[in-house]
């Protein structure tokens, strides 16, 4: 574990301080995990002591836990991410909508459960619920809709499968599984009071608790610093026996939307991702009455950050991904020295090939890689992993999930063909090419 530089740490508890300060937030944990763990943390306000071992409500970051039940599930092979919802927890008016649709908020659930505001009243079984056409508010697929209840209905097919409460297969399943043994459906020990503050004056208001139940899923978990920091490291890539590393790496690619652009948020499947100032960050923000969180982790630099408060509003939602800024600007990642690798194809397949009169490259990429895209101008690009078949499967970019058949005379690729000359006669290109061949108008 490697600690951050005094003049880093000062920086970013210089700003905690503000934060806390300007936010009028009663307390305030933030934290920056590195190499696994915590490696800086502070407190402010009314927090005990060790600030770290303090429950903070992580309101919609549990999502992120119920997710990874789902995918658990998946892996197991138990269900498919293209399950229709009715066939694993029938009778809802969203029975049509798959599993993936649901993880990803592409399934048109309503964003909130029916009856009173979930987060301020006692929660109640499905059945209590009494779900109708109602709580359908767009088609599936068509655009992002946020729905706290897609994620209730989640927790109840992981429930059911298990044939035990949601809460349960959380705890044996990925919190103890990962250490984080501090994190629970309900307060446990040392715990912040959840507040709101007055708007126009210094004063704070006790804000209710209790068991959300079917909704518990969407956002009942509490965890300390150091247990969210945990879940931080597994953002990051350790996952430990929870998931594999290729189902934490599934999770974090944004759906429904053309994440090559240079700024955008979206969501994966159990993570907000979005990119700021030319960084990408997976990870949740989260809100319940009196308590407001936020986890973000930057894969590329290795780093998370953390902020856990116990206030209604105030608290800045950029805390977290402005941390990880100052971190990457004061004491960016040394990246692994480059080392010579074999080619995974043979050389003369590579360089430049163009598909019709644009130049591409493929190109061999570190992990055994194939790399397609423009030379000397912007194209459409991809990476690709080796298939079963001999072909190569798109990881990325226009071409994702696309199979590639590479040919010394030309690339086929989602109908399309790369020839090694612009047009090559004697490669089959679509259509045919004309037999007068280029010339001067």
């Amino acid at each position: 574990m490697t600690e951050l530089l005094p003049a880093t740490a000062r920086t970013l508890l210089a700003r905690v301080a503000r934060a806390q300060r300007d936010g009028r937030v009663p307390s305030l944990v933030a934290g920056v995990v590195r190499d696994g763990s915590l490696v800086w943390s502070a407190g402010r306000g009314a927090v005990g002591a060790p600030h770290t071992d303090v429950q903070y409500r992580l309101g919609s970051i549990s999502k992120t836990v119920t997710a990874i039940t789902v995918l658990r599930l998946r892996d197991e092979g138990l269900v498919d991410l293209d399950d229709a919802l009715e066939q694993h927890l029938p009778g809802t008016p969203l029975g049509d909508r798959t599993l993936g649709q649901l993880l990803s908020h592409l399934a048109g659930a309503g964003s909130e459960s029916p009856g009173g505001w979930w987060e301020r009243t006692p929660g109640t079984t499905l059945e209590g619920l009494a779900l109708t056409d109602a709580d359908v508010v767009l088609p599936a697929a068509r655009r992002f809709h946020y729905s706290n209840l897609g994620f209730g209905l989640l927790g109840e097919v992981v429930a059911r499968l298990r044939g035990r409460s949601w809460a349960d297969v959380a705890r044996d399943e990925v919190l103890l599984p990962l250490g984080m043994t501090r994190t629970t459906p309900r307060p446990s020990g040392a715990a912040a009071p959840g507040l709101a503050v007055h708007p126009w004056a210094d004063e704070v208001l006790a804000e209710p608790e209790h068991d959300a139940v079917t909704m518990a899923p969407a956002g009942q978990l509490w965890a300390t610093a150091t247990d969210l920091g945990r879940l931080g490291a597994f953002l990051l890539g350790d996952s430990g026996d929870v998931l594999s590393p290729a189902t934490v790496e599934e999770m974090t690619l944004p759906a429904g939307i053309d994440f090559s652009s240079p700024g955008w948020s979206s969501y994966g499947l159990g993570v907000q991702v979005q990119r700021i100032d030319g960084a990408t960050f997976v990870g949740h923000g989260g809100s319940m009455p009196g308590f407001l969180a936020g986890l973000w982790a930057d894969r590329e630099e290795g780093t998370a950050a953390l902020a856990l408060g116990n206030t209604t509003t105030g608290l800045d939602g950029a805390l977290p991904t402005t941390l990880l800024a100052d971190v990457r600007a004061a004491e960016p990642r040394i990246v692994d020295a480059w080392t010579p690798s074999a080619s995974p194809v043979p050389l003369e397949l590579l360089g430049p090939w163009f598909w019709g009169p644009s130049p591409y490259a493929l190109r061999a990429i570190a992990g055994g890689l194939l790399h397609l895209g423009g030379l000397g101008r912007p194209g459409r690009t991809s990476r690709f992993r080796p298939g079963p078949d001999g072909t190569w499967v798109g990881l990325d970019g226009y071409f994702a999930g696309e199979k590639l058949r590479l040919d010394p005379v030309a690339l086929n690729l989602a109908t399309f063909v790369f020839t090694r000359t612009p047009y090559d006669p004697a490669a089959p290109v679509p259509g045919d090419v004309d037999q007068a061949g280029w010339h001067a108008p």
